[in-house]
């Protein structure tokens, strides 16, 4: 253990504590002069207990046993976002697995065993760029299209955004990478005719100034323009909360008692705070239950209330280190399939608590995805954990320094 990182892990039971205290605040209401509390914080203890006990096993079992292991997982996390699809509706979807005490959501389990796969196929020697590309989409597009089913569609693009960072950290030429973000570019942009036009004309200067062949060019704006054409059936695939928080976070006040109310009401309780803070379990957005799921997806709120600027920039002071040493320990990884594992991790980690405190402040829609190790939820941790372990196993092998 003597290249274990030690202050990553220092870092992380440090954002787990401030997870406890402010589920606890967020699960605590006052009533009168009494305080009445639910017990989602020690169920969040329990998680971490047993997540920490896993990880430390997965830490002293050497890699070898765990490669074995990835495809199978790979297997069983597919089959039960197969079975997930057949479970009773759950607020609207179909995400969890009910398992007697608790719930499970195979969709946290899929993100890891997803990652790991495709970078072990990935790595092998003699790769070309279309075996590194056809093995990471198909990998990638199984569950994306399953969790996208249920639907869940903050998770699904978590996958995405793993799937774009690994490719780009891989060897595969600048030009697939234009190529397979083009077309999302070209959704995003079809919703105005002259955009779309302005991004084309861009995107075929850029491929021409790299001397590409004609016919690929070519190639590269039928796609485009295909992409532009299906946009509408895409648009109307969507389930009609979905479309609604989309247009909600363009203007939340459209539907301010609907699909804008939790926005309007995270943003009331963050700009409540003010600097300081209205202290430990005195939030009033909380405890007159104006902001739902305020100890899952909205705790930054609860944050912002009651811990003002000052908390709030705490948090993301920790979350600013954390991240800061995973990256520059990645640099220290030789070993291709560690590298680029652990550049997924990080990559769905740090798009996670983007995209959370984005749609807290109400700069990016709501999406239901929670923040990393503060936010209640046991799947969500566990899977989150085991991920940082992983990270800190690779950093620890011994092999990956020669």
């Amino acid at each position: 253990m003597r290249e274990f990182d030690w202050v990553t892990l220092l870092l992380l039971v440090m954002l787990l504590t401030c997870g406890i205290i402010a589920i606890y605040s967020a699960s605590t209401t006052q009533i009168g002069n009494d305080f009445q509390t639910e017990n989602y914080y020690l169920k969040q203890i329990i998680w971490i207990i047993i997540a920490f006990i896993i990880t430390f096993l997965i830490i002293r079992t050497p890699y070898s046993v765990i490669e074995i292991m990835i495809p199978p997982a790979y297997i069983i996390s597919i089959m039960l976002l197969i079975i997930v699809l057949f479970m009773p509706e759950i607020k609207g979807s179909q995400r969890w697995i009910p398992l007697g005490l608790f719930n499970f959501q195979p969709s946290e389990l899929a993100k890891l065993t997803t990652i790991l796969l495709v970078t072990k196929l990935i790595s092998k020697p003699h790769i070309t760029n279309w075996q590194i590309i056809s093995r990471s989409f198909i990998i990638f597009l199984i569950p994306i299209i399953l969790i996208f089913l249920e639907p869940d569609l903050g998770t699904s693009l978590c996958l995405i955004v793993s799937f774009f960072v690994i490719l780009t950290a891989s060897d595969i030429s600048a030009f697939y990478i234009i190529l397979i973000i083009s077309p999302l570019i070209s959704i995003i942009a079809s919703f105005s005719l002259i955009i779309f036009i302005i991004y084309i004309l861009i995107l075929i200067y850029i491929l021409f100034k790299t001397n590409l062949d004609k016919i690929i060019i070519g190639f590269a704006v039928v796609l485009n323009t295909f992409f532009f054409l299906i946009t509408p059936f895409i648009w109307n695939s969507l389930k009609e909360y979905q479309q609604n928080r989309i247009l909600t976070f363009i203007d939340p006040m459209r539907d301010p008692f609907g699909a804008g109310y939790q926005i309007i009401q995270s943003r009331i309780a963050i700009g409540s705070g003010g600097f300081w803070g209205k202290g430990f379990l005195m939030g009033t957005q909380k405890n007159l239950n104006f902001l739902p799921e305020h100890h899952t997806d909205f705790i930054f709120s609860v944050i912002g209330e009651e811990f003002g600027f000052l908390g709030c920039a705490i948090i993301l002071l920790i979350y600013f280190l954390f991240l800061y040493r995973i990256v520059r320990k990645i640099n220290m990884l030789k070993r291709k399939e560690f590298r680029f594992a652990a550049i997924g991790i990080l990559a769905y980690l740090t798009f996670q608590i983007f995209i959370n405190i984005g749609m807290n402040i109400g700069i990016v829609p709501t999406t239901g995805i929670p923040l990393p190790f503060i936010s209640y939820g046991g799947s969500n941790l566990l899977i989150n954990i085991l991920a940082i372990g992983l990270v800190l196993k690779f950093l620890n092998e011994r092999s990956i320094f020669e």
